[in-house]
């Protein structure tokens, strides 16, 4: 958790947050996942700000909370968690466990909303979600390799590769890799390299 949260995180709900990540063991949609996201969250908290801090702060923590690869629920599930945390450990907070909740489900949708379909603190979460994307070469790689591990043994080898291919093919051919200025600014560029180099790779 960062020195500079909006919000506490008592000892038990953390400890239940922990929990949630270990099932199953993950590769990448993991707590350090989540400290990544947090990290790119303090840089926005630093400069533009927030809106809804808070609300965006416990996305990050709870966004990737369930993760079965392949499964196409994730998202509800942990929208759904986040709600039972709020509600039982943060219930006098003011928190809008609503927008927490939407926030998460937007994530279900990375690679197909335009900047025009979300809010700003929206387009920056989603941002700070995806910032891997314009990471150095081998941080990049690694989340790559962690994507594929984690699907190793849900699908087929092959078919793995074609969709995650085209997904990424998708990502390459859109006008904007990221949804607000900011992270379009800092890193579309490196991110579409990597992109380029993970299609080729991929052939």
């Amino acid at each position: 958790m960062s020195a500079d949260a909006p919000l506490p995180i008592s000892p038990p709900q953390w400890a239940a947050l922990e929990a949630a990540y270990a099932t199953p063991a993950r590769a990448y949609h993991n707590l350090q996942h989540v400290h990544e996201v947090l990290r790119q969250y303090q840089r926005v908290a630093d400069g533009a700000g927030w809106t809804q801090p808070a609300e965006v702060y416990l996305a990050v923590l709870y966004h990737d909370a369930i993760y079965e690869a392949g499964r196409a629920d994730n998202e509800a599930r942990s929208a759904d968690l986040a709600i039972e945390h709020i509600a039982r450990w943060l219930p006098d907070r003011g928190i809008e466990a609503a927008r927490v909740a939407e926030l998460i489900h937007l994530t279900a949708r990375h690679g197909r909303l335009a900047s025009a379909d979300v809010d700003r603190d929206a387009a920056l979460f989603l941002d700070c979600d995806m910032a891997i994307l314009g990471a150095e070469p081998a941080a990049f790689d690694a989340y790559d390799r962690g994507i594929a591990a984690e699907y190793r043994g849900h699908v087929p080898a092959w078919v793995f590769k074609l969709n995650r291919r085209r997904f990424l093919k998708g990502l390459l051919g859109r006008e904007r890799i990221y949804l607000s200025d900011f992270f379009h600014t800092h890193l579309d560029a490196q991110a579409r390299i990597n992109l380029r180099r993970a299609v080729t790779e991929k052939r």
